[in-house]
Order: C-alpha cells, then structure tokens, then sequence
C-alpha cells in the first residue's frame, strides 16, 4: 500500500482485510516491525487524537516519528500557488513538502478546507498539490472533505459492538457556533455505505450534504447492499436506528458566506442531542462523534457520559487501525 488518502481507493474486501490486521496487532503487538523507520507528520490545523494516535502507533510498532506544525516551532508555510509571498509565510509547500519526504518513510499530512469556495474543496485542490510533490508514501491526516483514518476507526468500532452489517446508520447533523468542515461527515457517510447499512442522513435545510458526497456514497452502498437516503425529520430517521452519529458541519447552501451560515444556523440551537432523541431508536443504539465535542450545543452531557455513547472507544480505535495502516505500508 502506497498511498492511505480515501476509503473509496480500496475494494470492500481490502478495507475488512485493514481490519482484521488491526485486530490482530491490537491482540499480538509487533514491537520491532517498524524498527528503523520513520514517519513524518505536517499539521497545518489543530489535532489531539491524531497527532497522538500516529505517533503512538509508530512508536508501538518500533518506529519514530517527527511533527511539523508550522508557524510553531518552524517556518510559517504558504500553500497558495502564484502567490506573491511578501506577508507573514517565510516557506512555500513546494519546497518544503519534498524537503520533510526526504527525511521519512511515509509522510502524513493534515490540511482543513479553506471553506470558501465548494468546487475547489470537493476537488481537494490544497491537498492534491501537495500529494503530487513527492512520490514517498502518504497518509490522509485529514483534508477538505475527507478523514480516511477516523472512517476506518468508525468501521472498527461498529464491528466491535457488533453492530449489525445491515443496520440503520444516522448521520445527524447538529449545532455549532460556526460553520465545521464537512470532511467527517462525508467520510463517515462513505464508511457506513461501503460497511453496507442502512443509512440515513438527517439535516435541516440548508446543510445537506454536495451531491458529489451524496453520490460517491450511493455507489458505495448499491456495491455493498446497503441502502442511501437523507431526510429532515427526526422521527422518520431514528425510528429503530442502531447507531447515531453525530457531526457538526457547514451550511452547504451558502458555502463560504459566514453571514448566511450564521443567519441559519441560529435559529438552528435546538438541534443539540439530548435524550429525547432515542426515544424511537433502537433500545441498543449507540451514539458516535469523532471528537472534539461542544458539551450541551451539540451533545448534552447526559448523553455524552451515559451508556450509550461510545465516543472513547471510537477515539481508542484510532490507534489500532493506525498501527494496521502503517503496518501494511512500512514493514519491509
């Protein structure tokens, strides 16, 4: 495996096949796989489980690693092109990428949505221009639309809980101050079509998801047996639900227009998950988010700690699946 950037590059086979290597090195630990081997991490955004899952991963399969996050500790880096650059950036990611490839095994890079223009997000501009500059292995840590490493974490975590295959799957939008990037929810989307459930996408007007999302994840569902739908009723969603998962992203009608997201999203405050929610799920049904989370605005605190939610086993799944990827692209 050369490249780990999209879930929807590997067959339904090849993913379950991740899996089950993650699994095992999660029961049978290969301290000495990776010996030697080093793997390089450029954050552009902030990151908690990330940033400390990878490295935990190398260092538990006997490998190192080292973090660039720039404008912190080293230059700060420009990843505009044609850009004249006579402002605060000292470094362009034309120079700087390959010179950070040089240095590793692998290279993993996290680089958010600007969040202005649709077109050029959904095309993973940013991210693709710094992919093409180097022909070392690399890692998705998370861009515009996609967060390859939580998906497979989610997919762990269901098959853990031993959701079932067929299950209804919720992807529920819910209330944040400001506009998220739609990276999560599309790549968890994608997960649960391609794991073959039932799967149903909740939003108010005004957020649903691109339709070049929503397509990508029908083809992956009409692939598995699964099933795509969206809708902005609560009840019709989560009658029998087994699992809730909630997101919080921006509004796509008005993509990059602060103003007009604010307008929406504020009379929006009611969609934080509370237990109400769950009276027509499932009895079994559980409550996923990826982390972080703004306690009492998007989940209440009741729900967060109460036993339905498994936001710390998803968060715990990072480091297996991660160890598995680079398992599978770094052990000689």
């Amino acid at each position: 495996m050369k490249r780990f950037l999209d879930l929807a590059d590997f067959e339904r086979d090849e993913v379950l096949s991740l899996l089950e290597l993650a699994r095992r090195l999660e029961k049978q630990p290969e301290p000495r796989a990776l010996a030697g081997r080093i793997l390089g991490l450029v954050f552009f955004n902030p990151s908690l489980r990330t940033l400390a899952s990878f490295q935990a991963a190398m260092a538990r399969l006997g490998g190192n690693s080292f973090v660039i996050t720039p404008g912190a500790g080293s230059w700060q880096v420009e990843t505009r092109p044609g850009v004249v650059m006579d402002g605060a950036a000292a470094e362009h990611v034309r120079e700087g990428i390959p010179a950070l490839a040089a240095y590793c095994d692998a290279l993993g890079i996290r680089a958010f949505a600007a969040g202005k223009d649709l077109a050029s997000d959904l095309a993973e501009t940013a991210f693709n221009a710094m992919a093409s500059l180097i022909d070392k292995p690399l890692i998705n840590l998370e861009s515009a639309v996609n967060h390859p490493c939580q998906a497979l974490a989610d997919w762990k975590t269901l098959d853990d809980l031993a959701v079932p295959r067929a299950g209804r799957f919720v992807l529920s939008w819910a209330y944040h101050p400001r506009a998220l990037p739609l990276a999560v929810p599309a790549a968890a989307l994608h997960m649960a079509a391609l794991r073959g459930m039932e799967v149903i996408v909740l939003r108010p007007q005004g957020f649903a998801l691109p339709d070049a999302i929503m397509e990508r994840a029908r083809r992956a569902a009409a692939a598995s047996g699964g099933s795509l739908r969206e809708t902005a009723e609560r009840e019709d969603a989560l009658a029998g639900a087994e699992v809730l998962y909630v997101k919080e992203w921006g509004a796509t009608e008005c993509y990059g227009d602060s103003e007009a997201d604010a307008r929406l999203r504020s009379r929006l405050t009611g969609w934080c998950v509370r237990d109400d929610w769950f009276t027509i799920a499932s009895s079994e049904c559980r409550l996923m988010h990826c982390l972080p989370v703004r306690r009492n605005t998007a989940i209440a605190d009741a729900v967060l700690d109460g036993a339905r939610s498994v936001v710390q086993r998803e968060a715990y799944n990072r480091l297996p699946v991660q160890m598995a990827v680079l398992h599978r692209m770094l052990k000689p």
